[in-house]
């Protein structure tokens, strides 16, 4: 599910940002870019992170920035002796050393030695840094919630309109029946004038009951509309999985509403099935963003 959350605190000379990112995905995949003075506890914040985070791609960012009264601190002291020794080898073979050249020189990598990363991390921050990680996946928590009841909204729209639908096909259903038999006993008188016998007719009702069955949408109607109602029902629990069983839930609704479109012998049938299809669709690819 998509969202986001950040927290940050203050400690000693330096400044820590914490954000966690997440998008929609069917598992969880957790990606955590961090500064090398929080390295060695990479296990442990992957354990705080994992429970909450529940599923989705999550990046997670931890970072620090100097403050600005500690920034000189930061500053890469330079190799004095390495700028000489490079101005000199110029000089010696080219003469006098031009600004632009001597500028270049200032950025060669060991005349600037970058100052060595603090080696451990000390118990008290550790423990201001897990305070900051439980803070940032409440922000998360909450940013999804909120997407959460904006998805609950679209869902029940969309299956009112399924539902709708639904009540659309039921003048089509009970007129085709007499127009299946209309036009089946039309082709056999027109077959019995050409061949001179008769119909039988038990025989004829009986072929016309077991075609008439392999038509009927009552089951599929019956099923969709329990489907809905399952769907609805689970919308309102808490917990973590009700996105995965969401899921199973539209693939069902999307058996029923096939199986009614193989049956539907008429055009303007066929176009409400399609209709349905396109709305299950957009349901689906939401369902990926619920928990």
């Amino acid at each position: 599910m998509t969202g986001y959350g950040k927290a940050e605190y203050i400690f000693s000379d330096h400044k820590t940002i914490v954000e966690i990112r997440s998008l929609n995905s069917k598992q969880l995949d957790l990606t955590l870019k961090m500064s090398s003075l929080f390295r060695e506890k990479e296990s442990d914040i992957r354990a705080i992170l994992t429970p909450p985070a529940e599923r989705g791609k999550v990046d997670v960012a931890i970072y620090t920035q100097p403050l600005e009264g500690a920034a000189a601190e930061a500053f890469a002291p330079v190799n004095w002796l390495a700028v000489q020794y490079y101005a000199d080898e110029y000089r010696t073979r080219y003469g006098s050393v031009p600004a632009e050249v001597m500028a270049s020189i200032m950025r060669f990598p060991d005349v600037l030695k970058a100052p060595a990363a603090e080696a451990t991390l000390t118990d008290e921050e550790w423990s201001r840094l897990q305070a900051a990680i439980n803070e940032a996946l409440q922000a998360l928590t909450a940013f999804r919630t909120q997407e959460g009841a904006s998805l609950e909204r679209m869902f029940t729209q969309k299956l009112d309109g399924i539902e709708a639908l639904l009540k659309e096909v039921e003048p089509y259903e009970k007129g085709r029946v007499e127009h299946i038999k209309q036009h089946l006993l039309q082709n056999l008188n027109k077959l019995a004038e050409e061949t001179k016998q008769q119909v039988d007719k038990n025989r004829l009702e009986a072929e016309l009951i077991y075609y008439l069955e392999k038509l009927d949408i009552t089951e599929e109607k019956v099923r969709l509309t329990n489907h809905i109602r399952y769907f609805r029902e689970v919308m309102s629990e808490q917990g973590a999985g009700v996105g995965k069983k969401l899921g199973f839930i539209a693939q069902e609704m999307g058996r029923e509403i096939n199986t009614l479109g193989s049956k539907s012998n008429q055009s303007k049938m066929q176009i409400i099935v399609v209709k349905m299809k396109d709305i299950l669709e957009q349901i689906k690819e939401q369902v990926l963003n619920v928990l």
